[in-house]
């Protein structure tokens, strides 16, 4: 099968893709490197000497044109769409950058898609912000969105653009609301996840910080769980996608507080459990877990263990520090 990965370079994508290509596909991945690395499509390039031409890499902003180009010369058949500007507080500075990334980058990546006859597409969007700070939990697909960002905006913005495409076009997308995702090649640095915040400075004996009294709750999701979200929705060529025209939460279904993260991940690092404290960041919601029942009963299962899947996480930053 053909495939296109936007954000290819990223933490998520560059997993995705070598799950597509260890699958067989041939994909092609489109990404500015703003955030991603090339080095995490070392694996992906390597492909190429056993199966030349199976991975492409093209350099392209979303925003800018010549897209429609790209996906005409991939030919994809499913397009798993996961670029995106990923900070809740930049977001909040500068609103309109978040909105050019986030919504007028899918809105291109959707209009090039359609005139490509792509049959399918992946959207990853944020089960821990579009429902905003639900009283039930967990929250289930039924639950009203409420963004309380303008991140969480762009995101919720994007799914009535999916509907009004498969309407016009016919191209069957499924948004994949993903909880906390957590795992290796998640960047240590800036605004990135608290597993891998936590894991670089205690393995570097470096001190540590908890925004609030540890309490806030997350619903933390491995990456190769999540994966297999992508490669379900996305489908194998022949049959209707799983899922498609409909959001799917991906999550563990677990809440977990930040002092239990940080005491997992100081217990695997073999470091002391001893956080510092500040105030809570301003805009931060303080619990948010997902009902993942949708997605099970169309066969997806989080697979991965919190306890096992961040001794992976640790020892991926131990090598790497």
């Amino acid at each position: 099968m053909r495939t296109l990965v936007t954000g290819g370079a990223g933490f998520i994508g560059s997993t995705l893709v070598d799950r597509l290509l260890a699958h067989g596909d041939d994909v092609t991945v489109v990404d500015d490197l703003s955030t991603g690395s090339l080095d995490n499509l070392a694996a992906a390039r390597a492909v190429n000497l056993d199966r030349a031409g199976a991975f492409r890499f093209v350099r392209a902003d979303l925003t800018e044109p010549g897209l429609d180009g790209i996906v005409a010369a991939a030919r994809p058949q499913v397009v798993h769409h996961l670029a995106a500007q990923m900070d809740v507080r930049r977001s909040v500075r500068d609103p309109l950058f978040d909105a050019r990334t986030n919504l007028l980058g899918t809105v291109a990546v959707l209009e090039a898609s359609a005139r490509a006859g792509v049959r399918a597409l992946t959207f990853a969007s944020s089960g821990g912000t579009i429902y905003g700070s639900p009283a039930k939990q967990p929250v289930s697909e039924r639950a009203g969105l409420d963004p309380l960002s303008p991140y969480a905006a762009a995101k919720a913005a994007v799914e009535p653009y999916l509907k009004a495409y498969a309407g016009l076009y016919g191209l069957r997308s499924t948004v994949l609301a993903l909880g906390n995702v957590y795992g290796p090649r998640q960047s240590p640095h800036g605004e990135a996840g608290v597993v891998a915040i936590f894991a670089r400075r205690l393995l570097a004996g470096e001190r540590t910080t908890i925004f609030g009294d540890g309490s806030s709750v997350r619903d933390y999701v491995h990456v190769d769980d999540v994966v297999d979200a992508f490669v379900l929705a996305g489908g194998d060529g022949d049959r209707p996608p799983a899922g498609a025209g409909r959001r799917l939460n991906v999550g563990s279904g677990v809440g977990t507080t930040v002092r239990e993260v940080h005491r997992v991940v100081a217990a695997a690092a073999g470091a002391p459990d001893e956080p510092d404290f500040a105030p809570v960041r301003a805009g931060e919601l303080h619990a948010i877990t997902l009902d993942v029942r949708a997605a099970r009963q169309l066969g997806w299962v989080p697979r991965t263990g919190f306890e096992a899947g961040i001794a992976g996480t640790v020892d991926w930053v131990r090598g790497r520090i």
